[in-house]
């Protein structure tokens, strides 16, 4: 890839934290050319929420839109990424504090949590970076369409009522969970953000770079 273009996804590996509960990422070659196979061939098994991913809003919403309706144009343009390194919870005061401008439709948060990635931890981690519920809501008024952040949920652990993706995926703005930006400085980018185009899925994995402005 261009050196001027960053990778900001995981890699799926057998490894790779996973919230409690759901499958593990699983890849096997049933194919080998080792074994006198023709071609080397495999199948995955995951979670389609596993690494780096997209939650749509079917996440939570019956007969809402799947993966493969999100308008690409939302996940293909300028974002904004915000550097967090010393807070707990995105609140709605946090937010009030950022410069963010007028016309940015598109977020990421960067905050402690990348730390995780670079230290390669690979069992999960509940006192993660998330956004509040009144932060979600400071998004959807403030016009955000899109929202990312560095660990596999947007929301607290024990908010167990999954309120702050209700808030958002309610109004249609789409969720990244799961970005490393442990190499990425504040400011503005343009962002590349593709997900498997999984019909009628609740969410998908996705390969997500981004390039500085």
């Amino acid at each position: 890839m261009n050196n001027n273009f960053i990778d900001i996804s995981l890699p799926l590996i057998a490894d790779l934290p996973k919230w409690p509960g759901t499958p593990d990422f699983y890849l096997e070659r049933f194919l080998d050319m080792e074994n006198g196979d023709s071609c080397n061939n495999s199948r995955i098994e995951c979670d389609v929420h596993s690494g780096t991913h997209i939650d749509a809003p079917l996440h939570f919403f019956q007969n809402a839109k799947s993966i493969d309706q999100i308008d690409l144009e939302l996940l293909i343009g300028k974002v904004y990424v915000a550097y967090l390194p010393k807070i707990d919870i995105i609140t709605e005061e946090i937010l009030n504090s950022l410069q963010i401008n007028d016309g940015i439709i598109r977020i990421f948060f960067r905050t402690k949590n990348s730390e995780i990635w670079l230290k390669r931890k690979c069992e999960f981690y509940e006192n993660y970076v998330a956004l509040s519920p009144d932060g979600a809501q400071w998004l959807v008024n403030k016009g955000i369409k899109l929202v990312g952040i560095d660990y596999l949920s947007i929301q607290r652990f024990n908010d167990t009522n999954s309120i702050t993706h209700k808030i958002l995926l309610g109004n249609e703005v789409i969720i990244i969970e799961g970005l490393n930006l442990c190499e990425i400085d504040e400011g503005m980018y343009e962002l590349i953000c593709l997900p498997l185009n999984i019909v009628g899925s609740d969410g998908a994995p996705a390969r997500v770079v981004l390039k500085k402005i």
